[in-house]
């Protein structure tokens, strides 16, 4: 009887932190909602209104004919940050790009995402009035491409990133397992496969924080995750994303992706160097056999179907960037990279947690373990890179703050998890 009275007693303090924190976000979505009503009632001013408006009357407007054809660095942007892609890399690339040309970002307030589940609407964003234009949104939100436009010039560039859904339920189910209370009851060592194995004994759609267990991306981008794989739902969701994203980048081949978006954006290859970011310790990685890939794919459906379709276009862009072309230049960008990883890291690889000198370069941790890498800046670094170094093995929440955002609610849950696990 005392292993069960035990077993209670770890259930009841694994609940504590949500019970707290849901106390916690019900207040705040409730606090935020007035404001939020207030704001939308008299919106009608957008920020493409606004450049309509300053352009009819600006005399010195250029005439199409009269425009350079010249290629020039695009600076209005919106990326879709979906979870578990890479997409915290991308970010540091547009944080860093941003904070050099003095780009004005559309950030969240008080944490470091836009009340995310909830669909994004504009009055979560930080000082935001209506009719104000930003150049850059980018962190993680429930898509909602209507409100997005309200934010942003006409002329932006939507930009997304997708994973092979196996490899991604793998990921976010070990990263959010813990904080998804159906699945604590789930015996044995490898949860996943018990998960796959019987997933409606441990999955409920109105149960908490159940989206990040199935079709994830599908859910980011503000669609329904549990439509039946035949639903036409699933497809009419696909191509409105086709219509309204410029370009989609594909994890697994995430040089690929980056050349097309300099090429797209016409940046420069030093603009999307990178270091990766928010990279699992191997050892937290569950290899998925034939068997328990099927089942994740199976499971995670729509979301399969939207990654086949714009992986698809994915190397039609490719072919149209031409293949040699991009030998050349993924080769580029791998030697520019390993150059700055000689010139910025301390033995030029990411270390465990616990190994990280400077919590500047600290990663945000899952619940219950520190599976997530970092990395040390040289200690004998040349002066002259310092700065671009520490911007480049920055994590995303000590780049928010050193942005201006103020983080007490993301910071107010990472000590409550860091305390109670």
């Amino acid at each position: 009887m005392s292993w069960m009275t035990g077993s209670k007693h770890a259930m009841i303090r694994r609940l504590i932190p949500w019970v707290l924190m849901t106390n916690i976000m019900l207040v705040l979505h409730s606090l935020s909602y007035t404001n939020q009503v207030t704001i939308r009632v008299s919106q009608e001013e957008t920020c493409a209104l606004s450049v309509s408006k300053s352009l009819q009357q600006s005399k010195a407007m250029l005439s199409p004919s009269s425009k350079s054809e010249e290629c020039s660095p695009k600076g209005n942007i919106m990326f879709m940050k979906t979870h578990k892609t890479a997409s915290s890399t991308i970010l540091n690339i547009l944080f860093r790009f941003g904070e050099k040309h003095k780009l004005r970002f559309a950030f969240p307030d008080g944490r470091n995402d836009f009340f995310y589940p909830s669909p994004f609407l504009c009055s979560q964003v930080k000082d935001y009035e209506p009719g104000e234009c930003f150049n850059i949104v980018c962190n993680h939100m429930r898509f909602h491409q209507e409100e997005v436009a309200k934010l942003l010039h006409p002329d932006a560039v939507y930009v997304t990133i997708l994973r092979n859904p196996a490899d991604l339920f793998e990921s976010a189910f070990h990263y959010y397992h813990r904080a998804v209370p159906l699945t604590w009851g789930i015996s044995g060592e490898n949860k996943l496969a018990g998960f796959l194995n019987n997933p409606g004994a441990f999955y409920s759609p109105e149960a908490f924080n159940s989206f990040y267990l199935k079709n994830l991306q599908f859910f980011d981008f503000g669609f329904d995750n549990n439509l039946d794989a035949d639903d036409p739902q699933i497809d009419a969701g696909i191509q409105y994303l086709s219509s309204h994203f410029h370009l989609v980048l594909i994890a697994e081949h995430f040089e690929e992706s980056l050349i097309l978006l300099k090429d797209l954006l016409c940046w420069s290859m030093e603009d999307i160097l990178y270091f990766k970011l928010n990279v699992r310790k191997s050892s937290f990685v569950s290899q998925l056999d034939p068997e328990m890939r099927a089942k994740a794919l199976q499971w995670n459906w729509a979301d399969w179907k939207l990654y086949q379709h714009f992986n698809a276009t994915f190397w039609v862009r490719v072919e149209a960037y031409g293949r040699e072309r991009m030998k050349r230049d993924v080769k580029e960008l791998r030697r520019r990279n390993a150059e700055m990883k000689a010139i910025c890291i301390q033995g030029k690889n990411a270390v465990e947690p616990r190994d990280i000198k400077n919590s500047r370069f600290l990663p945000w941790q899952p619940i219950g373990e520190k599976s997530i890498l970092g990395y040390n800046l040289r200690q004998d670094i040349d002066p002259k890179f310092r700065t671009i170094c520490e911007k480049m093995l920055t994590p995303e929440i000590q780049y928010l703050s050193d942005l201006g955002v103020n983080l007490w609610i993301t910071r107010l849950w990472g000590w409550l998890k860091d305390k109670i696990y």
